[in-house]
């Protein structure tokens, strides 16, 4: 997938600069492209990479819409609703490999871990 140049008001997507969340979403997509190598969890990850650069539509746990790319505080409010359906089954609405790959993709880019998430 290629990626397009966000203006230069926009150079952070969290804690993290635009080029460095794009390389890792092009790594892990890169790493999980054949069919048998994308799991739920890659999915999940690429998913909450893109929303959080503003290229996914809607956001991938609430499916909030909003236009461009999210404020630090919805980027958290995303990665903590992950977590309260991570923790409870009755919440979940998704696979809870696809909710741990968004959750630990926005965790990593608003800062709260330095792991990235990886191909399988």
């Amino acid at each position: 997938m290629t990626m397009y140049p966000l203006s230069a008001t926009q150079a952070k997507t969290g804690v993290r600069d635009v080029t460095e969340v794009e390389r890792a979403f092009e790594c892990l997509e890169a790493g999980a492209a054949g069919p048998d190598q994308q799991t739920q969890y890659a999915r999940g990850a690429l998913a909450g990479y893109l929303w959080a650069l503003g290229r996914g539509e809607p956001a991938p746990i609430t499916a909030r819409s909003m236009d461009g790319a999210p404020a630090m505080e919805v980027l958290i409010a995303e990665a903590d609703a992950a977590t309260v359906q991570i923790q409870d089954s009755t919440q979940r609405t998704v696979p809870r490999d696809y909710i741990h790959g968004v959750h630990d993709a926005l965790a990593w880019v608003c800062g709260h871990t330095d792991d990235k998430p990886l191909a399988p």
